[in-house]
C-alpha cells in the first residue's frame, strides 16, 4: 500500500468534506440571520453547499465529475452513496438500542399508535399521488419509470436512504435512468418544504397571537442524563463511548448476516433485502438490547452498557452525516427532462402532507394540535430531526408528549408500512395494480385512524369509563 496514494486518502478525503461542510453551515447560519430563520437544518445546507460546488466544478471543467477526482480516490460519488446507505442503518440502529423507561397508560398508548397510523396513511397519500403523477407523466415523457413517483412517500417520508435505496434499485433492475438522483432530489426538495413550510405556519401562529416569539434558551444537560447510577462508568479500560459503537456495530453486523441468509433464500429479491438494511439493523438492534437486558435481569451483567445520552448523540451524527452525502451524490443534468415532474411531484406532496397532517392533529390530537401538527408535518417531508426543530420553536421545554410520540410511534408505523415497501417493489411492473392496491390500504387504514368519530356510538360507552377511570386515577 503506498501510503501517499490518493486512493489511500480517498474515503477520507470524502469524510472530511462532509464534515467540514457542516462547519461551515453551521457558520453560515449563525453570520446570515435569514438562513437561521428560516430553520434549514444545518446538514441539508452542508450538503447543498457541496452540490453547488459540484456543479460549478463540472460545468468549469466540460463535465468532470468533482468527487470522482483524483483526490477522492476516483470514486468519491460510489463514496457518496455508501456513506447515505449505511448511516441510514446506523441511525436508526444506534436509536433502537436506547434504554426505554415507563410505561404508558392506556390514552397515550392510543396517542402513540394514532401517530403511527398518521405516519403510514401519509405514505400511502404520497404514494398514491406520486403514482399517479408519473403514470400520466410517462405516456408523455421517455424514459420515464411509471411507478417512479412512489418514491415521493420514500423521499418525503423516510429521506434520503430510503430515496436513494429505491432509486438505485429501479436504475439497476427496472432501467430508470437517474432512478437514484430522482430520489435523492426529492428527498432533498423535501427537507425545504419542510423548513420553509414551517417556518410559514410559525408566522402565521404569530401573527394570529397562538405563539409568542422568545429567543431559544440554552439547553441545560443535568448530570444524570448524561450519566445514570446504574451505568458503567465513562472512562475506564474501553471509554464508555467504544462501548456504544461495538454494539452498534454488532447489531448491524447481524443484520448483515440476516440479509446474507436472506438473499441466499430468495436469491431474486436481493436487491430488496438489502434495501431493506435499516429494518433489518432496527430488528437486530431490538435482540441485542432484549439479550443484554436478559442478562442483566439474571445479574450475569452487573451493569448497564448502553447510553441514551451518547447513543442519540451517535443517532444523530449518522443522521446528518446521511443527509450531507445524499444531497451532495445528486447528479442534477440526469434528471433535466424530469424536472417538470419533479415539481408537479413535490408540490402537490408537500400540499398534501400539510392538508392531512392539519386535519389529523385538529381531529385527533386537540389537546396539543399545533405541536403534533408541525412535528408530523416537518418528519413528514424532512427526516424526525427536522420535525423536532420545528416542534421546539412552539414546544421549547417538550411540556407536551409530541417528541414521545415522534419516538415510539415507529413501531406501530414500521408494522403497518412493512407493506408499502413490498408493493414498491411490485411497482416498476404492476403501476396500476399498485396503485389500486395503495389506494384500498390508504381507505382500510384511514377507517382505522378515525375509527372514534365513524364509530362513534361503539366507542362512547368506552370513553365514559375511560373518563372515569382517569378521573379516580387522578384523585388517588
Amino acid at each position: 500500500m503506498d501510503i501517499s496514494a490518493y486512493n489511500t486518502w480517498g474515503f477520507f478525503n470524502v469524510f472530511a468534506v462532509i464534515l467540514i461542510s457542516l462547519l461551515v453551515a453551521n457558520a453560515l447560519k449563525k453570520l446570515i440571520k435569514p438562513l437561521e430563520a428560516s430553520l434549514i437544518p444545518t446538514s441539508v445546507l452542508g450538503g447543498t453547499i457541496l452540490l453547488i460546488i459540484a456543479m460549478i466544478y463540472k460545468y468549469s471543467t466540460g463535465g468532470d465529475l468533482l468527487f470522482d477526482t483524483e483526490f477522492f480516490g476516483g470514486n468519491g460519488t460510489a463514496y457518496l452513496e455508501m456513506v447515505t446507505y449505511h448511516a441510514l442503518a446506523l441511525g436508526f440502529i444506534s436509536a433502537t438500542l436506547k434504554n426505554t423507561k415507563g410505561k404508558m397508560n392506556k390514552k397515550r398508548a392510543e396517542e402513540v399508535f394514532n401517530t403511527g397510523l398518521t405516519t403510514v396513511n401519509t405514505y400511502l397519500i404520497q404514494a398514491v399521488i406520486g403514482i399517479a403523477v408519473t403514470i400520466i407523466a410517462a405516456t408523455f415523457l421517455g424514459g420515464l419509470l411509471e411507478a417512479s413517483g412512489i418514491l415521493l412517500c420514500f423521499g418525503f417520508g423516510q429521506g434520503t436512504g430510503q430515496a436513494m435505496n429505491y432509486g438505485w434499485i429501479y436504475e439497476t433492475e427496472h432501467g430508470f435512468v437517474g432512478g437514484k438522483d430522482f430520489g435523492l432530489t426529492i428527498a432533498a426538495i423535501g427537507f425545504l418544504c419542510a423548513s420553509f413550510g414551517g417556518v410559514i405556519h410559525l408566522n402565521i401562529l404569530r401573527r394570529t397571537g397562538k405563539l409568542k416569539y422568545s429567543e431559544h434558551r440554552e439547553e441545560h444537560i443535568e448530570l444524570e442524563d448524561v450519566q445514570a447510577d446504574d451505568e458503567i462508568p465513562m472512562q475506564e479500560s474501553v471509554d464508555k463511548l467504544s462501548i456504544q459503537l461495538a454494539l452498534i456495530t454488532l447489531s448491524y453486523s447481524l443484520a448483515y448476516a440476516l440479509m446474507i441468509g436472506l438473499s441466499r433464500l430468495v436469491p431474486g429479491m436481493k436487491s430488496t433485502i438489502f434495501g431493506f438494511n435499516f429494518l433489518l439493523g432496527v430488528l437486530a438492534a431490538t435482540l441485542v438490547k432484549l439479550t443484554l437486558n436478559f442478562l442483566r435481569k439474571k445479574n450475569v451483567i452487573k451493569k448497564q452498557y448502553r447510553n441514551n445520552f451518547l447513543l442519540t448523540r451517535t443517532s444523530n451524527f449518522f443522521f446528518d452525516i446521511m443527509v450531507v452525502a445524499g444531497i451532495a451524490a445528486i447528479q442534477l443534468d440526469m434528471l433535466e427532462q424530469f424536472w417538470g415532474v419533479i415539481a408537479v411531484l413535490c408540490v402537490l406532496g408537500a400540499v398534501a402532507t400539510y392538508a392531512y397532517n392539519r386535519i389529523v392533529a385538529k381531529v385527533l390530537f386537540k389537546r396539543y394540535s399545533e405541536e403534533q401538527f408541525l412535528a408530523m408535518y416537518g418528519m413528514l417531508t424532512g427526516t424526525a430531526s427536522t420535525g423536532i426543530i420545528l416542534l421546539r420553536e412552539i414546544d421549547t421545554d417538550f411540556k407536551t408528549p409530541v417528541a414521545d410520540n415522534l419516538v415510539y410511534q415507529n413501531f406501530p408505523a414500521i408494522a403497518f408500512g412493512l407493506p408499502i415497501m413490498l408493493i414498491a417493489n411490485v411497482a416498476p411492473v404492476r403501476p396500476i395494480l399498485s396503485l389500486i392496491v395503495i389506494a384500498v390500504m390508504a381507505v382500510i387504514l384511514n377507517v382505522v385512524l378515525f375509527r372514534r368519530l365513524i364509530f362513534r356510538r361503539f366507542f362512547k360507552s368506552a370513553t365514559v369509563e375511560e373518563d372515569s377511570t382517569e378521573q379516580v386515577e387522578e384523585t388517588v
